[in-house]
């Protein structure tokens, strides 16, 4: 395993790090899977967890609380929290009032006094800066927050809210966790260099895309991963965007056969190769899966293979644009672009 730093914050974080988003209802995954899954990957040398309130109604932050009860100060622990939790309209977003309520309710279901990085899980155009950083700067300063970060927030809002910390005098996000792949490249345009400008450690999600790159997902195979079950159209290979998908995976395949590695190996390994990133989330539902993930953790990709990538998927390029969840939102609704 590799060790980086987390931005400029001077805490040293593995880079392959374990996302808890399938524990619980969402992958099916029991208390006992999820502690020795949590057992596992720190014998692997992850040291970084990451949670959200949202995953599973909370269910996953009191998983990941059993599973680390004891050894706590050993860990980088960091959760989310915006999503909305059940239908009460203030129950979401990153208001004050919404924030120090959530987190007091996320360290209860962790069963912990504080936590490493609070992100605030999708940028919230109804609340100002000013709103979001004052909050979390005061729940910083009461040490129940040691850091706090974005999460797919579009490059303009990373910046923004980097000006209005300097404006209003108040403490900064220090990380951003977007979605990137090799599949998913738009952020190389944008994001990534926006967080080395001001020096953001980088937490990449879906490194794997969504299990295209799993190496389960092949020319004339049925597609039978958990997320297809209930996300079909995303693997509906008559659909051009996932054809297009298909036939880089066929591209990606071979090439990960002649450089003898996995397809897990090739897709970790591309996107910690990246020098804005610090870590890839993976997130199994299962033993078997962590143990093909963490096989990656010493994968260095030479550059030959790191430029028949870029030929396959071109750099800055988004094969599924449609799926991205930074998109700015006066291009999904045509009512703010017009007069």
């Amino acid at each position: 395993m590799h060790y980086r730093t987390l931005g400029r914050t001077g805490v040293q974080v593995s880079s392959l790090a374990l996302g808890a988003m399938n524990f619980g209802e969402i992958g099916r995954t029991t208390q006992d899977e999820a502690t020795a899954i949590v057992d596992a990957a720190l014998e692997g040398g992850v040291n970084l967890i990451d949670t959200a309130d949202m995953y599973s109604g909370g269910a996953s932050e009191e998983m990941v609380g059993k599973a680390i009860a004891g050894r706590r100060d050993d860990i980088v622990l960091a959760t989310k929290a915006g999503m909305p939790m059940g239908g009460e309209r203030n129950h979401q977003g990153s208001s004050r009032r919404w924030l120090v309520t959530e987190l007091d309710n996320s360290l209860r279901r962790l069963g912990v006094d504080h936590v490493d990085l609070y992100q605030i899980h999708r940028w919230d155009p109804s609340t100002s800066d000013e709103e979001t950083l004052s909050a979390l700067t005061d729940l910083q300063r009461a040490g129940k927050i040691r850091y706090f970060g974005s999460s797919t927030f579009p490059a303009y809002r990373i910046v923004q809210g980097q000006w209005a910390a300097r404006e209003y005098h108040l403490s900064r996000y220090v990380t951003e966790q977007p979605s990137y792949s090799i599949l998913q490249r738009g952020i190389e345009a944008h994001v990534l260099p926006v967080a080395e400008e001001y020096g953001l450690g980088v937490l990449v999600w879906s490194p794997l895309a969504s299990g295209w790159l799993s190496g389960a997902i092949r020319e004339g195979r049925e597609v039978t991963t958990s997320r297809s079950l209930f996300m079909p159209e995303r693997f509906d290979t008559s659909i051009p965007a996932n054809r297009a998908r298909l036939d880089a995976v066929e591209q990606l395949a071979e090439l990960a056969d002649e450089a003898g590695l996995t397809m897990i190996q090739l897709a970790l390994g591309f996107v910690t190769a990246h020098p804005a990133v610090t870590s890839a989330l993976i997130g199994p539902r299962t033993l078997d899966h962590l143990h093909a993930q963490l096989a990656a953790a010493d994968t260095v990709l030479s550059a030959d293979v790191l430029d028949a990538m870029d030929a396959i998927v071109a750099p800055g390029t988004d094969l599924a644009a449609h799926e991205k969840y930074d998109t700015p939102p006066a291009l999904l609704d045509p009512s703010l672009r017009r007069r």
